[in-house]
C-alpha cells in the first residue's frame, strides 16, 4: 500500500514540479518533508486523533518554513490523511522519475562479496553501455549469485552470475 501511494503521490508532485520548472526545488522538498519521518516524537504527535490538526499544521509549519506553499501543503494532506509515513517513499519515487527525466538509470546489482568503488564504477560504465543511459549502481549483497552479478534496471534483468550459468550449462546437457 505504501509503495503504491507513494508512487502515485510522487508522479502527481512530479507532474507539477515539471510545469512550473521546478523538479530541483521540489525534490529538496519532499527530502525535507520525509526527513521529518525520523523524528519519531513528531510522528507520535501527528498520529494523534486528539490533537486539533490546527496544531499540527502549527508543528509542520514550524519545522518545514522554507519549502514551497505547495509541498506544505502536501505535508499537511499526508498528515490529515494519517500517511505521514509515506513521505520517504514519495522522495525515493520522485528521485526514480526526476532521474530518469534526465536520463539517469538504476540498476540494482547483487553479488557475491561486496564491490570495492572501482568496481562499482566500472560497472556502472559497463552497464550503462548495454543501455545507452548513465547507471547509478546500487549494490547488495546476495551469496545465492555465487559469483559475477545479476543486475535490475527497471524491467531488464542482466544475469551474469556463476550461478546462471550453471544452470544453462545444466539444461543444455540435459537435453
Amino acid at each position: 500500500m505504501n509503495s503504491r501511494s507513494g508512487k502515485r503521490y510522487a508522479q502527481a508532485v512530479f507532474e507539477l514540479a515539471r510545469e512550473r520548472d521546478e523538479l530541483p526545488a521540489w525534490q529538496s522538498d519532499l527530502e525535507q518533508i520525509a526527513s521529518l519521518t525520523s523524528d519519531e516524537e513528531l510522528m507520535d504527535i501527528l498520529a494523534i486523533p486528539q490533537i486539533p490538526f490546527e496544531r499540527k499544521r502549527d508543528l509542520l509549519q514550524e519545522r518545514l518554513k522554507n519549502i514551497r506553499p505547495l509541498a506544505l501543503n502536501l505535508a499537511l494532506l499526508l498528515v490529515k490523511t494519517g500517511r505521514m509515513k509515506v513521505a520517504r517513499n514519495i522522495a525515493r519515487e520522485y528521485l526514480l522519475l526526476l532521474d530518469a527525466h534526465r536520463g539517469v538509470a538504476h540498476a540494482k546489482v547483487a553479488t557475491a562479496l561486496p564491490l570495492d568503488e572501482e568496481s562499482v564504477q566500472s560497472l556502472s560504465r559497463n552497464l550503462g553501455e548495454i543501455v545507452a543511459q548513465q547507471v547509478l549502481v546500487e549494490p547488495h549483497i546476495d551469496p545465492s549469485v555465487i559469483g559475477g552479478f545479476r543486475a535490475k534496471i527497471g524491467d531488464l534483468l542482466i544475469d551474469g552470475s556463476v550461478r546462471h550459468r550453471l544452470e544453462s550449462l545444466r539444461k543444455a546437457m540435459s537435453e
